[in-house]
């Protein structure tokens, strides 16, 4: 699992990374908001733990701005106050769980277990409701596994298919290479580019009007693809 900490005090930071660490997340760590909402833009994690009080953005902020864009990542904030107000205002902002200061570690974990339980099951209830995915006159019928622009079906092999599908199931969200590669071709292929590259152009040329301007399927440079939003 990949882990996001975005806590502005160094020392308790640190503690938290390498606590999660020995418990075998992979963890990444920021100082302050507004690199906590690009890190969270530009990587899939399987969970977040937010600082309220953060310099440049705040907890509260971040969370939000991820909230709007559609992104579902699980959200722990961690807060110095105590009030009922304060928590009433992280959950209606879309928190998944809070955490009062100071707290103990094994809270912390049982905590990131549970959102990550609760996020699973969200996901495997939208998975069942969720027949297709449409922007514009581009269309995936996921149950009969038809891809269609201007009613026209076009034909994707299996893996093209498997890339189409993975990034609609979470449209605007950036998948990276790696997580790509992880899905369709499995941990082997964890570092290689190509294929995925060489799938990507023949599924542009299958889709698009313009395959240099992708339309449907974005590229994010350095980082990965997403969807277009849908509609």
């Amino acid at each position: 699992m990949r882990l996001l900490v975005a806590e502005d005090q160094p020392d308790l930071n640190d503690v938290i990374c390498k606590t999660l660490e020995k418990k075998h997340y992979t963890v990444d760590s920021c100082l302050d908001g507004e690199e906590a909402l690009l890190c969270l833009s530009m990587t899939e994690y399987d969970a977040a733990i937010l600082d309220i009080m953060m310099p440049k953005k705040n907890g509260l902020d971040v969370l939000r701005a991820i909230r709007s864009k559609g992104m579902r990542t699980p959200v722990l904030l961690l807060t110095a106050k105590d009030s009922v107000s304060d928590r009433v205002s992280g959950l209606d902002a879309g928190a998944d769980d809070y955490l009062t200061k100071p707290f103990s570690f094994d809270e912390l974990l049982a905590r990131i277990r549970a959102a990550r339980r609760h996020a699973n099951q969200l996901a495997a209830e939208r998975a069942l409701v969720s027949s297709s995915y449409v922007f514009q006159d581009f269309c995936i019928d996921f149950e009969r596994r038809i891809v269609t622009v201007a009613g026209k079906e076009i034909h994707l092999t299996q893996n093209e298919y498997k890339i189409v599908e993975r990034l609609a199931r979470q449209p605007g969200r950036v998948l990276t290479y790696t997580t790509l590669l992880h899905d369709i071709w499995g941990p082997y292929k964890g570092e290689d580019n190509q294929i995925l590259r060489v799938n990507m152009a023949n599924i542009r040329r299958k889709l698009e009007k313009n395959p240099a301007e992708p339309h449907y399927i974005l590229t994010e440079n350095g980082v990965g693809y997403r969807m277009a939003d849908g509609e």
